[in-house]
């Protein structure tokens, strides 16, 4: 369980670094021009896409940094629950807007940010 917990947290870590950092970097206008499924990006403001970038990487940085360096490893299960709750939010927006095929994606993300979210508070925790 140990190392499946590892393999998804180290996988959603790159994920949402990416995102993270795209959203923070990339004009709010190119990435909706990237494809359709981007375009739910003029729903909001460009500081509100700021904020979502940074609470992702806050999040990405959460899975990983204090399990390695083992300072407060209880901060990971935290970050996995903040991202269920970001991603949460983006189903509920790609509903909202009739994008099936993109809530199941999320539906995904939120799968897994929940099941390390679990794992590392009740299954497989690093303390005791």
């Amino acid at each position: 369980m140990n190392i499946a917990l590892w393999i998804t947290t180290s996988l959603l870590t790159a994920v949402y670094l990416f995102s993270g950092f795209g959203k923070l970097l990339v004009p709010r206008e190119k990435m909706a021009g990237m494809s359709d499924a981007a375009r739910w990006v003029l729903d909001f403001k460009p500081g509100t896409l700021k904020a979502i970038g940074a609470l992702e990487i806050l999040g990405a940085v959460g899975l990983t940094l204090p399990a390695v360096l083992g300072i407060a490893p209880v901060l990971v299960p935290l970050a996995a629950s903040g991202l269920a709750m970001i991603m949460t939010g983006a189903m509920i927006m790609r509903i909202r807007r009739g994008e099936t095929g993109a809530a199941l994606g999320d539906g995904g993300y939120l799968a897994l940010t929940a099941f390390v979210a679990i794992g590392r508070f009740a299954l497989e925790p690093f303390t005791g």
